[in-house]
């Protein structure tokens, strides 16, 4: 009893540790591949439609320039909302309010500075989604590795029980019923509790061909034993 309470102790120290927390995982795509696949177009298409542009402003005089170089840049752009289409309209119905384009050209430079904080974010948190990934999946083979341990711990507890109980048996038969009884009580239970060291062993299959080998022998000469003896009997007559 008190060695099953000290194996129960010892399972529940083993268990007390708790692996450390994870770190929350961004929402975030976890292949960083991705999004770099998708910032690399998004640099490309904002790089073509700003060439146009300027090409376009550098030949405001010449309109078959202007229209084929802003063509070029709204076919990397979505078709307009019609509200900015009415906005931008109005604006251009009144070119002398420099006031509006001001206001215009400003909000445009804050949205992209926004804008590029924002997909600084993205990649950040792709990164860190990545890595915090890469610990759940070290960790889920890390706990299944325990689990597997704990299996093992807890068979072999089983047999140490299980070996201890027949060398208890054996004790008490080494006095009632002699040692040959008693000592082979004995045995098998020291047997019993190393079976878990002897199969958990890099000698296992030398022990297990050694253990066969040496049954098979004796099961050889008990056969040529009994064959010898038979053969050497005295013949005795049978009986009228």
């Amino acid at each position: 009893m008190r060695y099953l309470l000290a194996v129960i102790s010892l399972l529940m120290a083993g268990c007390a540790t708790s692996p450390k927390a994870l770190p929350e995982q961004p929402l975030g795509p976890t292949s960083p591949s991705v999004v770099a696949t998708v910032s690399k177009q998004w640099d490309t298409a904002d790089a073509k439609v700003s060439a146009a542009i300027s090409i376009a402003k550098e030949n405001a005089d010449k309109p078959a320039v202007v229209r084929s170089e802003t063509a070029v840049a709204l076919s990397f752009l979505p078709p307009p909302e019609p509200g900015e289409l009415a906005i931008a309209r109005a604006r251009a119905a009144n070119p002398a309010d420099r006031k509006t384009y001001d206001q215009a050209e400003a909000y445009g430079k804050r949205l992209l500075a926004q804008i590029d904080t924002s997909w600084l974010k993205v990649q950040n948190d792709t990164f860190e989604a990545a890595r915090v990934s890469q610990l759940k999946d070290a960790r889920i083979v890390e706990l299944t590795k325990a689990v597997e341990q704990a299996k093992k711990d807890a068979a072999s507890n089983l047999w140490t029980l299980a070996g201890i109980a027949v060398a208890v048996i054996g004790a008490v038969a080494m006095v009632f019923a002699g040692p040959r009884i008693g000592g082979t009580l004995l045995a098998s239970g020291a047997a019993i509790g190393a079976f878990p060291l002897i199969v958990d062993s890099e000698y296992f299959s030398y022990i297990a061909g050694s253990t066969l080998a040496f049954a098979a022998g004796l099961g050889i000469y008990w056969l040529w034993d009994h064959v010898r003896d038979s053969a050497n009997a005295p013949y005795e007559p049978p009986q009228k």
